[in-house]
């Protein structure tokens, strides 16, 4: 696809802040527009979060996880434990 340019003018505090970003991030701050400008674009096209949320068991499943997580009920587990190989017995 052919690139063209677009002039934006921001704060010189977000301006810092992006080229900051970008440079931990090891990318561009062109390129952090273009990602944003896209999950813009695919969220106006399919509205997924609507179809989600209206579906009544991930509605169910949601609340019952927010509820053990405010009670303090949630169990957590490690990265290790959820991605090891060999899990921990």
């Amino acid at each position: 696809m052919q690139k063209g340019k677009i002039n934006v003018t921001l704060d010189q505090d977000l301006i810092d802040f992006a080229k900051y970003y970008a440079k931990y991030q090891r990318t561009s701050v062109s390129e952090i527009f273009s990602q944003f400008i896209l999950n813009l674009k695919r969220f106006n096209e399919t509205e997924t979060t609507d179809l989600l949320l209206s579906d009544p068991d991930f509605k169910k499943s949601l609340m019952q996880t927010i509820s053990e997580i405010k009670s303090g009920k949630m169990k957590w587990h490690s990265y290790d434990e959820v991605f090891n190989e060999h899990p921990v017995q």
